[in-house]
């Protein structure tokens, strides 16, 4: 018998999972393990989490369904309210250096001995002896080749794919525990392997200017149109000669530069409705965009 939809949906339910991770991509692990029914408990230090006063928006979605409490983790009375918590905890996230952990006595080997049957997925920038070293989302990007200009990245793809990695190191935590109840184990997230992960594509030469989702062929790229711009993704042959057959041009090689010029003409005089209503009617994928 398959699963229910509710536990296919929610595989962490009745699973209960402490942060003491600030920022982002800590609290966006918390929020994917929320979605899959954990419950979320967050300590924070009275300050709070920066992400509260930079970007209040985006504290509030993160944090939607998950409880808080304020803890001085730099005192008696915090340490003994956390450790509370996590005896009534199954896994542990953290995104604290490894020797800032070790200071509050939270390096796994102590967490480990008071705790045995609790788990940690620990969020660091790099792995194992490199977990000291400083750094942010632009600098694992860039580290990954995938900095390729001045330009900031439109978004931190670092963070939230190391936030996707660390939800998914929870769930192998509680696989791990079910197969071993009682004992705990310890899982390492490295933001810099997230960023490598993303560069794959990249570095097999998929998404470089010679490759064929970066550029070079012609119906994978991105044409200015009379109104705006259009986002063009006609990558398999059945597409891409539609695509052809609608610009006038026939069979085309996509990967000619003169393919691409003459899609190029073509788009230019045409505007966003018309595009789209090509796109729904030949069955194209395309989307238009603002100039």
């Amino acid at each position: 018998m398959p699963p229910s939809p509710d536990l296919a949906s929610t595989p962490l339910s009745g699973v209960r999972v402490l942060s003491l991770a600030l920022n982002l991509p800590g609290p966006a692990a918390l929020m994917r393990c929320r979605a899959m029914g954990a419950s979320c408990l967050k300590f924070e230090p009275p300050a709070g989490d920066p992400m509260a006063h930079y970007n209040r928006a985006a504290y509030a979605a993160l944090h939607e369904g998950v409880r808080i409490e304020t803890g001085d983790l730099k005192t008696e009375a915090g340490l003994a309210q956390l450790h509370r918590a996590l005896g009534q905890t199954e896994v542990l996230l953290t995104s604290f250096r490894p020797s800032a952990l070790a200071k509050l006595g939270l390096g796994w080997e102590a967490l480990h001995a008071r705790h045995p049957a609790l788990s940690q997925v620990a969020i660091v920038g790099a792995p194992g002896a490199r977990a000291e070293e400083p750094g942010h989302d632009l600098t694992y990007l860039a580290e990954s080749g995938l900095v390729t200009g001045t330009e900031l990245p439109p978004t931190l793809y670092a963070d939230m794919g190391g936030a996707l990695l660390a939800s998914e190191a929870v769930l192998k935590a509680v696989l791990c525990a079910r197969a071993l109840p009682g004992t705990g184990v310890y899982l390492e997230v490295a933001l810099n392997a997230s960023a490598d992960w993303l560069a794959l594509p990249r570095s097999w030469g998929l998404t470089l200017p010679a490759g064929a989702v970066g550029g070079a062929h012609a119906g994978y790229r991105v044409y200015s149109c009379a109104d705006g711009r259009v986002a063009v993704a006609a990558l398999e042959p059945h597409f891409a000669k539609r695509l052809c057959e609608a610009a006038g041009l026939g069979i085309q090689d996509m990967m000619a530069p003169a393919t691409r010029e003459g899609l190029a003409a073509w788009l230019r005089t045409r505007t966003r409705a018309e595009l789209d209503t090509i796109a729904r009617e030949r069955d194209v994928p395309l989307l238009t965009l603002e100039g």
